[in-house]
């Protein structure tokens, strides 16, 4: 069976915001859509990730407003794929750096975000084909 890339599983197009959004900004579009990750972008250009949880624990933090805090602050270094980068190399790359997503990147930016959800997907889907 040919290892199919990582863009045949992941989550196209995924909601982002530019650097210079609050946190609270953040939140409420991840609130909104339903999301648990959101790249950072500065153009096209992917320059941060920030999660939920990561939110949600700040949110909580006595004198934390985080209407006033840039998302620059809080956010992390994403993991960058390709597209076109096998799925299995990706699964082994998020497990050995412990990440539970990355940013997929094409020719022009962010073409999707991998999810564990998104990993889970596609497991179930190749085992079926695999067990048809």
């Amino acid at each position: 069976m040919l290892m199919p890339s990582v863009s045949q599983y992941m989550t196209r197009e995924p909601y982002s915001i530019p650097s210079t959004s609050s946190a609270e900004t953040a939140r409420n579009v991840m609130r909104g859509h339903l999301v648990r990750h959101l790249p950072i972008l500065d153009g096209p250009e992917v320059v941060g990730l920030v999660d939920c949880g990561q939110l949600d624990a700040l949110s909580k933090v006595a004198g934390t407003d985080l209407s006033r805090l840039s998302v620059s602050c809080v956010m992390t270094k994403p993991v960058t794929v390709w597209g076109s980068m096998p799925l299995d190399e990706v699964a082994e790359m998020m497990s050995d750096q412990k990440c539970e997503c990355v940013v997929v990147l094409g020719g022009h930016g962010v073409q999707g975000i991998f999810t564990a959800t998104d990993a889970l997907r596609a497991l179930a889907s190749l085992l079926q084909r695999a067990t048809g």
